[in-house]
């Protein structure tokens, strides 16, 4: 081989090089986001799964075994990541787990959720809270700055019911929030009805008021609005948005989330709002979309539209931490779906979608 030959043979392998180096880069993963999951099929604990810039999934991942754990939150800025897992032991109680974020979730603790079946985990300064479905309570625990959980401190029981026969026959607590910038907890009770309000003091639940709800709402999450005014409601039962005054709680109107003409069978799940405050966002299970709404000045929801979740039974979703994309979870068709969001206008364009085993909730690492 001459000299001239093997020369262009060494530019062509570099300028191959060079492509096969920019294309990786272009692919490079900018978002990780952890997966809540069921393990009564095939699933096997929390996965994690990257994203690019352009919206493209990366490989699922396995990172911890662990039974059912249904929803996910971060403590300690983000250095652990906790979990529930939605069981009911011989005991009557399910459990809230603490790991260590690394290459894997190493599991630091294990505890006590204070009842059957938890379905929901906050933390906020160590703090830590539990919704428990079944158990019809929410647990208060606190988590170290090394990640260990304490011993389960308070246990606040609800009480009562609603109107809807066998769903509303006793309480079901569904998530608890930290309101911004007050010194109180919401609980949200899809069965008796309710939103129970109450403060935390040494390590204990006090001063518990109790908000009734649309008759035949089944409350499930909330949201809140970046402006403090407004906060939003979600109601599984009666598929409706509940918009109350943040500081007085005072009821301001109630939003159906879906479409006129639907008429089969649905029951709506999660509930998110953008940071600037301008759309928000809910899922409806068996209608299979997600609602979208501009939100008004007066904090009124004005309906833009539904996109398809391009799968069944979208229990979960969340928007990325820049607002640029919203994934859902589709828990009966094992898919992770992400759409594109448009700042400007509100709406959804599918990008890509990926399978996952049973996933129900989904987590952006920040």
């Amino acid at each position: 081989m001459n000299k001239p030959t093997i020369l262009l043979v060494l530019i062509s392998i570099f300028a191959l090089s060079c492509n096969q180096s920019k294309e990786k880069k272009m692919t490079k993963a900018v978002y990780s986001i952890y997966v809540g999951t069921y393990t009564d099929t095939d699933s096997k604990g929390i996965y994690k799964i990257t994203m690019d810039k352009s919206g493209k999934f990366g490989d699922l991942q396995l990172k911890a075994e662990t039974m059912s754990p249904s929803f996910l939150c971060f403590a300690n800025d983000g250095k652990n990541l906790l979990a529930i897992n939605e069981i009911n032991s011989l005991d009557g109680v399910g459990s809230v787990e603490s790991y260590k974020i690394g290459d894997q979730l190493e599991l630091i603790s294990r505890k006590s959720s204070g009842g059957a079946h938890p379905c929901f985990v906050a933390e906020k300064d160590g703090v830590v809270l539990t919704a428990n479905y079944t158990g019809g309570n929410t647990g208060l625990l606190r988590v170290d700055k090394k990640g260990k959980l304490s011993e389960l401190l308070n246990v606040n029981q609800h009480e009562g019911s609603g109107s809807v026969e066998g769903r509303q026959d006793a309480p079901h607590a569904h998530s608890i929030w930290f309101q911004p910038n007050k010194n109180r907890v919401i609980a949200v009770d899809l069965g008796s009805n309710e939103l129970w309000i109450s403060t935390i003091t040494n390590d204990q639940f006090g001063n518990t008021e109790r908000i009734a709800m649309p008759e035949g709402a089944g409350p499930r999450h909330l949201a809140f609005h970046p402006n403090g005014k407004f906060i939003y409601v979600i109601n599984e039962l009666s598929n409706t948005i509940t918009i109350l005054n943040a500081e007085t709680l005072q009821i301001l109107d109630n939003v159906n989330t879906l479409t006129q003409a639907f008429e089969g069978s649905s029951f709506t799940a999660d509930i998110h709002i953008s940071s600037d405050g301008k759309f928000l966002y809910g899922s409806n299970r068996g209608h299979n979309s997600i609602v979208i709404y501009a939100v008004l000045e007066d904090g009124g929801l004005e309906l833009i539209g539904h996109e398809s979740t391009r799968g069944d039974h979208p229990r979960n979703f969340n928007l990325s931490p820049d607002g640029k994309f919203l994934i859902v979870a589709n828990q009966n068709t094992n898919n992770l779906v992400c759409f594109k969001r448009n700042i400007k206008t509100g709406l959804l364009t599918f990008v890509d979608e990926t399978k996952a085993p049973k996933p129900v909730c989904v987590l952006f690492q920040k």
